[in-house]
């Protein structure tokens, strides 16, 4: 069956080029040229992958995506842009997009990406992993996307999860921003470590005691950071 693309892009000559590039790829493409139209479609969940510009009428692709994560809905995002800011890298990705391209940008380029988000998607989803991860009075359920904290549950975004699943199968190692950057966005993002450090910022906020002094993610100064048992 082929994969289905949703477009949510205002500009009709970009969502042209966009559809005979993915549709010469093999996939089926559907297109929405506002926010709310293209929340409205992506909230289905009948698409593979979603393609969403940053800048759109009627409601931002920032909440688009934002709503959509909140609605649970875990369809993989590659978010497009105008703009060439860090702030805006870091803003899309803690709001749960997958990846992230500039304009303007090789039509190749953003084919190239749609095909790896998915075959991250379907490595995750079909790869056999631990039933859970316990340290201490954290336990992480890898398949469902859900850990607790002294048996509380706790949410995170998409992002978070993997950034926390992937420092606890390493625990005890100290793993490097660019390490981590790789691993859990799978993308080189040269000199944007500020988005791994905003993501720890934030698991710290949820599974640490004192985020003051944390027991659990370690910063090992001039390294990265490292995944301990409290003592």
């Amino acid at each position: 069956m082929e994969e289905k693309v949703l477009i949510v892009d205002d500009e009709q000559s970009i969502v042209t080029l966009l559809q005979y590039n993915i549709e010469k790829s093999g996939f089926k493409t559907d297109v929405a040229f506002d926010g709310i139209d293209g929340l409205e479609k992506a909230s289905t969940g009948e698409y593979d992958i979603i393609v969403l510009d940053l800048m759109l009428p009627g409601m931002e692709g920032t909440d688009v995506c934002k709503m959509l994560r909140q609605r649970q809905i875990e369809t993989p995002i590659l978010m497009l842009t105008a703009k060439d800011d860090e702030f805006d890298k870091v803003l899309g990705l803690e709001l749960g997009a997958d990846d992230y391209l500039t304009k303007p940008f090789s039509p190749k380029e953003v084919v190239a990406r749609i095909k790896a988000i998915l075959r991250r998607t379907r490595y995750r989803d079909t790869t056999q992993e631990m039933s859970f991860i316990k340290i201490a009075n954290l336990i992480i359920y890898p398949q469902q996307y859900e850990a607790t904290i002294q048996g509380e549950s706790l949410s995170f975004t998409r992002k978070e999860f993997e950034l926390l699943h992937y420092l606890a199968k390493h625990k005890g190692k100290v793993l490097s921003r660019d390490q981590l950057l790789s691993a859990v966005w799978n993308y080189d993002f040269v000199g944007d470590t500020r988005i791994v450090d905003v993501h720890v910022s934030h698991l710290r906020e949820k599974i640490e005691p004192d985020t003051k002094h944390p027991m659990y993610i370690k910063t090992i100064r001039g390294l990265g950071y490292k995944m301990e048992e409290p003592s």
